[in-house]
């Protein structure tokens, strides 16, 4: 991992420091309002706000254009990025363009298939996989040079992300999942929501046992579960989430009211376990359009003091 910072969200990490990032979905249209009320929102409250790429498959705000409205407002934003809906060629002119407009941070993700969305006919691209994008970037960086091995004239200094889930099947694939990608060039990793803690202490034990501690920062998902509904839901019909039976037996066991309640503390319970564990360099938290909710977990948690 390199030691000269790249953005405000790596200095962090640099320091030795528990980071916190958020989330922002952008919104289904032109409106920035949207994008500024959330980010005050989020404001003091975490050191980068990941800014989503057009998520569920649904048309929304470019995470290019959503991601420069925060660096306007004097926030760092996390700007993802899906393989979804580029070839090599646009992929490219993005990275370059974001860098250009002052985005420091990129999350590579493949992108959720678009027939989960709105749009089910469109056609997908796919050119590069998510581990192709990452190698992408780190080479745009490293080299100064394209994928066609043209020499940029100004090398696109980005700190590169990706995600991980730790509870998909087969469990054993996942931390050579993981290797890969920290080979491939990531620096951070922030990964699916956290509900089945042992399996995750697992997966934490067996990257450190493989030294891959060490050569990534690793942040944990968390996301406040609001019902049982909610929470049935997850476990039942999102694939790759793991809610365990003990989730569903705590929320059934208060009124409905109080559900929000309970899933508060369930969340900053996860977030006081993730603070002491060796290997574990941050927090990433999906409040899913509800970050009023932020600034609560953030405080009720004691990550900023």
């Amino acid at each position: 991992m390199t030691t000269t910072p790249i953005s405000k969200l790596h200095e962090t990490f640099l320091k030795g420091e528990f980071a916190v990032t958020g989330e922002c979905g952008p919104p289904r249209g032109a409106d920035m309002n949207v994008i500024t009320k959330k980010g005050e929102l989020l404001r003091g409250c975490v050191d980068a706000v990941n800014v989503t790429d057009n998520q569920t498959a649904i048309v929304r705000m470019s995470s290019i254009a959503a991601s420069k409205h925060l660096l306007d407002m004097g926030l760092e934003p996390v700007m993802q990025m899906v393989c979804r809906d580029r070839n090599r060629i646009a992929i490219q002119s993005d990275i370059l363009g974001a860098y250009s407009l002052g985005i420091r941070n990129i999350l590579c993700l493949s992108g959720d298939h678009q027939s989960f969305g709105s749009q089910p006919d469109a056609l997908n691209v796919f050119d590069i996989d998510s581990m192709n994008l990452i190698r992408t970037v780190r080479d745009m960086r490293d080299t100064g040079k394209d994928m066609s091995g043209f020499e940029l004239k100004e090398a696109p200094k980005m700190f590169i992300g990706a995600a991980a889930n730790p509870f998909a099947d087969p469990f054993e694939y996942r931390v050579l999942r993981l290797g890969k990608k920290i080979d491939a060039g990531v620096d951070f990793i922030q990964t699916q929501c956290i509900f089945n803690m042992e399996r995750f202490k697992e997966w934490v034990r067996l990257a450190k046992e493989e030294g891959l501690t060490e050569r990534v920062y690793i942040m944990g998902g968390v996301t406040p579960i609001k019902t049982l509904g909610m929470a049935t839901y997850m476990k039942n019909k999102v694939a790759g989430m793991d809610v365990p039976d003990t989730i569903i037996k705590r929320l059934s066991g208060v009124p409905k009211e109080k559900q929000g309640e309970e899933g508060m503390k369930i969340c900053l319970e996860t977030i006081e376990e993730l603070k002491s564990m060796k290997g574990v360099h941050g927090v990433h938290i999906m409040a899913i359009e509800a970050e009023e909710k932020v600034k609560e977990i953030v405080e009720g948690s004691g990550l900023r003091n």
